[in-house]
Formats: structure tokens, C-alpha cells, sequence
């Protein structure tokens, strides 16, 4: 059984994180992880997760040993809990979005003690898109115009989604694109002719769309269009606790997707 611990228990993807390991026969949840104050504080993950009492309290602190940490949270306390599993030797994996280059730097840091693993993005789906981007960019030339376009529910707190990020930062790496100077973020006003060299990157927030990727590919008289749409969050959540069933097995280092497939 590998022992797992969950930091952001309560969050959208956290409760069917902790409902998902609840019911795998290889896994055992150790620790549900929320900020102190926060209401669920005491009470058991089995229930705030809708799947019926299982024993365990939401805390502040990993009490019981782990073999890894799954965070969905914020990026404070994912580096904050990272710093934590570094003392205790559990490995940590985080789908966690929003990160700065100074939090990947701590990260990367605190990967020479433990194994680590930074995804924004857990499906099998979406890691092939990852490559698939990358090479149809790559083979298309500059004669084709790629945008990104990101759909997410109007709760999502950061834009655009770290999955929009990674593609744009595949497709740069293909092409020898810079990423701070190619990239753009939408458009407003006056503008003028689109540059060969450019990635625009645009975010749609609405309703409770899980989340929907079109990378497109603009030439002239043809378009290609590929586009990944999640229909729960159960394919993340699936993701990430297979992730960590490896990840918990590795050497220190950090480690990507690429290397769990």
C-alpha cells in the first residue's frame, strides 16, 4: 500500500483526489491538508468528500507517515508543504497552477532531497496533445499561425491555465520561439499585421466548464485544429494518483510527465 497525503484536501480537485485514493485498494490516504482556519478543519474527509465516513480527520499537519504528498492548493503553500515532505522524506507531486519562476527555483531546490514531480496538467490526454503540438508546430513552419485558446469555469482564480502555458512553452521549445518575447497574452485595439513568430495565448471563463484546449494552426487557405476537453475532474484526479504511485518509488530529482508515461 503506498501511503499518500493530500494538501488542499478540500478544493475542487482535492476532495476527489482524497475520494479516489479512499476507494483504491493500492493506496492509503494518510493525511487530508488544509490551511489553518479554514471550516472543514476537524471533520472527516470521507464525508466533505461524499463518499461516507472513513475515519479521517482534515488537519493542519501531516501526523501520520507518508510515502507522498499530492498538492492542489495555492502556490505559497505548495511550496510551503514541499519544504515539509523535504524534512519527512515524502516524496511530493503537485498539480498546483500559478507558479512563479522563483517557486519552480525553490522546487527544483528542494527536488536534490526528494522526489519531485510539477504538472499543470494530469491527464494522459492533454500530455499527448503536449507533444503532438510541439511537433505538428515544428513541422508546420513559420507559414502557419498558432493560437492557444483556454476554457475554464468562472471560478478558476489564475489566467491563462497553467496547461495553456505548458503547450505554449512546448511549441517554443520545437521552434526555437523565446518565450518572454513571442508570446502574447489577447489583443486590444490598433495592433496591427500578426508577426510570423507569434503565440497568442486567449482565456474563456464560463460557467462550470472543466476545462477545454484548442491549440490552432492557421495557414493560409487550411486550419488545423486540435483540442482536448475534460469532461471531469476525475481524469486530472485519476492522473495525478497514479503519478504519485510512481513518483513515491523514484530517486530525488524532479521529474515530469513525460518520465511518469
Amino acid at each position: 500500500m503506498i501511503k499518500i497525503a493530500v494538501n488542499g484536501a478540500c478544493g475542487r480537485m482535492g476532495t476527489r483526489i482524497c475520494a479516489l485514493i479512499l476507494e483504491d485498494k493500492e493506496s492509503d490516504l494518510t493525511a487530508a491538508l488544509e490551511h489553518p482556519g479554514h471550516v472543514s478543519i476537524g471533520k472527516d474527509i470521507g464525508l466533505v468528500a461524499g463518499i461516507g465516513e472513513s475515519g479521517l480527520k482534515i488537519s493542519t499537519a501531516m501526523e501520520n507517515p507518508a510515502d507522498v504528498l499530492i498538492d492542489f492548493s495555492s502556490p505559497e503553500s505548495a511550496v510551503n508543504i514541499a519544504e515539509c515532505c523535504a524534512k519527512k522524506n515524502v516524496a511530493f507531486v503537485t498539480g498546483t497552477t500559478g507558479l512563479t519562476p522563483l517557486h519552480h527555483e525553490k522546487l527544483l531546490e528542494i527536488s536534490k532531497k526528494i522526489p519531485c514531480l510539477i504538472s499543470p496538467n494530469m491527464s494522459l490526454g492533454v500530455n499527448v496533445m503536449f507533444s503532438v503540438a510541439a511537433q505538428m508546430a515544428k513541422i508546420l513552419g513559420k507559414d502557419f499561425d498558432i493560437e492557444i485558446i483556454e476554457t475554464h469555469h468562472r471560478h478558476k482564480k489564475d489566467s491563462p491555465s497553467g496547461t495553456a502555458l505548458r503547450l505554449a512553452e512546448k511549441i517554443c521549445d520545437a521552434t526555437g520561439l523565446d518565450k518572454e518575447k513571442n508570446i502574447i497574452y489577447g489583443r486590444q485595439g490598433i495592433i496591427g499585421e500578426r508577426p510570423s513568430n507569434q503565440i497568442g495565448i486567449h482565456a474563456v471563463r464560463s460557467g462550470d466548464v472543466i476545462g477545454d484546449h484548442t491549440v490552432v494552426f492557421g495557414g493560409l487557405g487550411e486550419r488545423l485544429e486540435i483540442t482536448h476537453k475534460a469532461h471531469t475532474r476525475d481524469t486530472f484526479a485519476r492522473g495525478a494518483v497514479y503519478t504519485a504511485k510512481i513518483i513515491a518509488k523514484k530517486n530525488p530529482g524532479m521529474y515530469t510527465m513525460s518520465d511518469v508515461l
